[in-house]
């Protein structure tokens, strides 16, 4: 690590010191940031992606390698937000997408690959039917929307904590730009609560959505028993139960809902089943998702140019079926939880309020030492600190969201999780006093 702070600086001085040291080592990425700024609000058009004082720019990537505007090389621990579980251009995925593009694209017709690919993702994830999209966004919206008209009731039910795409965040209890539903916002993992409130709104409530583990909220599991409630509770009161495993489903061969034994009426997805390109789904139950048949007289539409775009297809097929097999989904899933035990063995070590959660693949850090059932918890951990460890896993090249979380992609193996045990033992040890305080 290539910051020298002394170790009983206090966390002001120390994040000041590292970001002092991140503006010296990346003037190119200053550079492109200010260019940006003229064009795009804030040089930006992905928030997820900016921080202060400016984000770093990529140049390329390989494998589970980046290499930013400077030349400097990092492990991509971040992996897309569990969106590059390939890696920078797999050759499997790569020769898909070439085959794609010497046959033609934008078709505006149906194709040869997009059925194959729709009984791949029926038959891994025990769907009756399947709708494609572009985005979890997409696919979340339109999910949401067929059961409000499926149901014939106005109300659907979300939780703080958490993140089903671009106007559907609930971080924080919402955001301004959310799409206009009537929201029922609910305590996540809170089973007394929730319950009461699907008994309050059972009438006019036409869906229940959550993730079965947050996944920009911070990595946090769903309680089984939580998952067992909503199904039953939905299923009593005639709501439908929406499980979004948009990021989750990579975390075994079936999805998390596969581990936790709870089959929702719909389920979506996106990110890595697209093979690394834009994609979404939908799908589940037939008599729902049936809707949008239009040889039926009262079809609900569902437009969008880019639906069965054949390098998605081409893409996610090659993924899902040569790739990302249930072999390789279980051993991903393996590496990773080992990884968190041996993270959070050395933070558990150094009596450090540090500690890392998640499940298989997907990890988040978090700085506090209480347990980490709701988002709740998470929120009481020491953000400056947080921001801190950010700063010097860039310095010792490792790439994570600047939240905290992090996904593993298939390259990463025994070496790659050796180098970022050794950076957080690494941080464990020069920002000791600043870890050991209460919290």
């Amino acid at each position: 690590m290539s910051q020298t702070t002394l170790p009983n600086t206090d966390i002001e001085t120390a994040l000041a010191e590292a970001k002092e040291a991140y503006v010296a080592r990346n003037p190119r990425s200053l550079a492109r940031y200010i260019e940006a700024s003229a064009v795009l609000p804030g040089g930006n058009t992905r928030t997820v992606l900016h921080y202060a004082p400016f984000p770093l720019a990529m140049e390329r990537g390989a494998g589970c390698r980046l290499w930013d505007m400077e030349g400097r090389e990092y492990i991509d621990f971040l992996g897309e937000y569990t969106a590059g579980i390939y890696g920078h251009s797999h050759p499997v995925i790569r020769a898909a997408v070439d085959g794609a593009l010497n046959g033609g694209i934008n078709f505006g017709a149906s194709n040869i690959t997009e059925a194959r690919f729709a009984r791949a993702i029926c038959e891994r994830f025990g769907l009756e039917r399947v709708r494609l999209a572009n985005t979890g966004t997409e696919a979340n919206l339109l999910a949401i929307s067929v059961a409000r008209i499926f149901t014939k009731r106005p109300k659907v039910m979300v939780f703080d904590g958490g993140y089903h795409g671009a106007v559907f965040g609930f971080i924080g209890g919402g955001s301004p730009i959310n799409a206009p539903f009537d929201y029922v916002v609910a305590p996540y993992n809170d089973i007394a609560a929730t319950q009461a409130l699907i008994a309050r709104h059972g009438p006019e409530l036409a869906a229940v959505v959550l993730e079965p583990m947050l996944g920009s909220g911070g990595c946090i599991p769903a309680l089984p028993d939580f998952l067992h409630m909503i199904r039953a509770e939905t299923s009593r009161v005639g709501a439908l139960m929406i499980l979004d495993e948009v990021m989750t489903s990579r975390l075994a061969p079936g999805g998390l809902q596969s581990v936790r034994g709870v089959k929702p009426d719909l389920t979506t997805f996106g990110k890595y089943i697209g093979g690394g390109m834009s994609f979404g789904a939908f799908g589940g139950r037939a008599d729902i998702v049936d809707l949008f048949d239009p040889t039926r007289a009262d079809a609900l539409p569902h437009a969008g140019t880019f639906n069965n775009n054949v390098l998605t297809m081409a893409a996610g097929l090659a993924g899902l079926t040569q790739i990302y097999t249930p072999e390789a989904a279980l051993a991903l899933n393996a590496r990773g939880d080992a990884l968190r035990d041996r993270l959070n063995a050395a933070c558990a070590a150094a009596g450090a309020k540090l500690q890392f959660t998640g499940l298989g693949s997907m990890l988040a850090v978090h700085t506090t030492r209480r347990p980490i059932i709701t988002p709740a918890d998470a929120a009481m951990g020491d953000q400056k600190l947080k921001e801190l460890f950010f700063f010097d896993m860039l310095a010792a090249g490792i790439w994570l969201a600047r939240r905290g979380m992090m996904t593993l992609c298939l390259p990463i193996g025994d070496a790659e999780c050796d180098r970022l045990v050794a950076a957080v033992e690494e941080f464990l040890s020069t920002r000791a006093s600043l870890l050991a305080a209460a919290g």
